[in-house]
């Protein structure tokens, strides 16, 4: 390229004014504004930065749970999120062990979450290898892990306590990770530091036909994060166990209306299932099945909602329903007889 040509194209780009381009000897060269070279600086932090720093701890075959109390795993001071979690064990009742997660010196936890409802799974189903991006069981027993965005400001601790009727001599294993100055996510979009992640739970709730079940009530913003759901029949004895509970619609009364969008067609179809789960257990990144006893109509699913967003501004009130009418009207006779049945969900919501 010649000289003069070289020296003319350096001028457009120390201009620094409004994006150019120019065609010299058939190629075509862009000058960036100044304002365009600090926009792309800009993403580029929320991508990569000098602060971001990872903190990781581990125990190996510890006895830590054989006082029956609830003691610590991991406790780290800074701001960021917990990125990581796996446990292992092979002792009896090992999946009711509690793991609680405590955000910036919180007394009560706002995380405290059975083993196995915590990662999606019930009824002692042993089943593996299975998983997903953000949770899964890769061995029987244990290997349970999940990669949950867990916002702290201050600091966060985590602690695990047994069940009451698992051996007092057990050996526990476990993994903690988490990444400072690092934010969670949810449809594309980056929370705010000062978002938490918080369990609502409803447990052991024998639902009534058509009985409408509050899954959580909360005020403020926020973003639904990951629903798990075990549900059993509850039929008289000697009557024949049914699956029709399965009719019922999950509901999101958003920024305080008293009229709600569904979230779903019926049961199974919010954990992207269909017929009843016909053709048995799956796990994919958004949902999965993890439980189905056709013989006594029992299930266990997950269902993640951080590529499919709920977000609310006022306000959300999520429900479920134990079976539903035909067309799924609040009002109206029950759908095909659905039997009660009970009820324990986890719903895990970004609060802002």
């Amino acid at each position: 390229m010649p000289t003069t040509r070289l020296k003319f194209l350096k001028k457009i780009i120390a201009l620094g004014s409004s994006a150019v381009a120019v065609d010299i000897a058939g190629q075509r060269f862009a000058a960036a504004s100044s304002s365009t070279r600090t926009s792309i600086a800009s993403r580029d932090e929320q991508i990569w930065n000098k602060s971001l720093t990872t903190f990781s701890h581990a125990g190996k075959g510890e006895r830590i749970l054989n006082s029956g109390n609830e003691e610590e795993l991991f406790r780290h001071r800074g701001k960021g999120c917990l990125t990581h979690m796996w446990f292992g064990g092979a002792f009896p009742h090992y999946y009711k062990t509690m793991i609680r997660v405590y955000i910036d010196g919180e007394r009560d936890a706002s995380i405290q979450m059975r083993l196995d409802l915590g990662h999606g799974f019930a009824f002692d189903d042993d089943s593996a290898p299975w998983g997903a991006v953000k949770l899964g069981k890769t061995g029987s027993p244990s290997g349970l892990y999940n990669t949950y965005r867990i916002p702290y400001g201050t600091e966060i601790r985590i602690t695990a306590q047994r069940s009451p009727d698992a051996p007092a001599d057990t050996q526990f294993w476990w993994i903690a990770r988490c990444t400072d100055n690092l934010l969670p996510r949810i449809g594309g979009v980056l929370l705010p530091a000062h978002a938490r992640l918080k369990l609502h739970k409803l447990e052991d709730r024998l639902a009534a036909p058509l009985e409408e079940l509050t899954m959580c009530n909360i005020e403020g913003a926020g973003a639904l994060y990951q629903v798990t759901m075990q549900v059993a029949c509850e039929n008289k004895a000697g009557e024949p166990a049914s699956e029709t509970f399965m009719e019922g619609c999950l509901r999101a009364y958003l920024n305080g209306s008293t009229q709600p969008e569904l979230l779903s067609s019926g049961f199974e179809d919010y954990f992207l299932g269909t017929f009843y789960f016909n053709r048995g257990k799956y796990a994919t990144d958004l949902a999965g099945l993890t439980h189905k006893d056709e013989h006594t109509a029992q299930v266990s699913a997950y269902r993640f909602h951080d590529e499919d967003p709920v977000f609310f501004q006022h306000g959300l009130r999520l429900t479920c329903r134990c079976g539903d009418t035909e067309n799924a009207t609040i009002a109206g006779a029950p759908y095909l007889n659905p039997p009660p049945a009970r009820f324990t969900t986890y719903a895990w919501v970004y609060h802002i």
